[in-house]
């Protein structure tokens, strides 16, 4: 099974959007699952894990009514207030929709970058470990250090990296990156997307580019916890679908065929545990 674990889709008529902006002419338009689902089909791709692009609870019910009405929307990550005094109960109540798998706060875009570590986060935090939910952080470089704080404190926390948290592939910048991102590789409960990177690169990228990145990541985190996402349609702005799958499948060639398996769906079906329901730990 092949699964797309990082797509985006939003519909600029409803109200809440700030991004993407008028500039963004490549995917300032509203991108819809019927936009999609031909790319999938083209390019072998069997299921899709749906994330968040407005840090609303109105997104929610956006994105998981997409879902029931979607098959091959197999799971959605959507966005809580993490520091707010009822956040323990809407993450309890999105809990119990089959295909919410998680949350994504919108780190990248906070004016502080330790926000995550804030004690009154606590509540939040312990119910996502509570309600077998998972944590993607949208994070840059810079923030990698506090995340490694976050994931330590919280072992028992399913989290993965955003596009690799956003190398600085166009300047052809590694360092801290590469270092950074192997203490995080160290923690057993934290993963990995392959994802965005092209986004990062510079206008006439190619495959040799992103190499070194995709190298770092697979010496760390090893095949078993790297998943691979598109993050389209932002991925309109550097390349087409077909393109990043073909250059997916040069990163990938040096790996055995379970390996590269692993990668490209089995991890985000394991992750998000993809097809099942979320398991129901307040009852014995």
């Amino acid at each position: 099974m092949r699964v797309d674990a990082h797509q985006h889709f939003w519909d600029l008529s409803l109200a809440g959007y700030d991004w993407p902006t008028p500039d963004l002419t490549a995917i300032y338009r509203s991108f819809r699952p019927l936009d999609l689902q031909p790319l999938l089909a083209a390019n072998g791709i069997d299921g899709t894990v749906l994330v968040q692009t407005r840090p609303s609870i109105v997104e929610n019910f956006y994105l998981t009514d997409l879902a029931a009405r979607h098959p091959f929307i197999l799971g959605v990550v959507g966005w809580v207030d993490l520091a707010e005094r009822e956040a323990a109960i809407r993450i309890a109540k999105w809990a119990e929709q089959d295909k919410f798998k998680g949350v994504r706060p919108m780190l990248q875009g906070l004016d502080d970058d330790r926000w995550i570590l804030q004690p009154k986060l606590e509540p939040a935090i312990r119910a996502l470990i509570e309600h077998g939910l998972t944590f993607d952080a949208l994070i840059l470089p810079r923030h990698l250090p506090h995340l490694a704080v976050f994931a330590r404190r919280y072992p028992e926390l399913p989290i993965v990296i955003d596009h690799a948290a956003k190398p600085d592939i166009a300047n052809q910048h590694i360092d801290p990156w590469r270092e950074d991102v192997a203490a995080l590789a160290d923690l057993p409960n934290v993963h990995c997307k392959l994802s965005g990177l092209v986004t990062e690169a510079a206008t006439d990228w190619h495959t040799d580019h992103l190499r070194p990145y995709c190298e770092h990541l697979l010496s760390t985190f090893g095949p078993q916890r790297l998943i691979w996402g598109s993050d389209w349609p932002v991925l309109r702005l550097a390349g087409d679908y077909a393109r990043w799958c073909s250059t997916t499948d040069e990163l990938l060639a040096t790996l055995l065929p379970d390996q590269r398996a692993a990668i490209l769906g089995d991890n985000a079906v394991a992750f998000y545990r993809l097809g099942t329901t979320t398991p129901d730990t307040t009852k014995a």
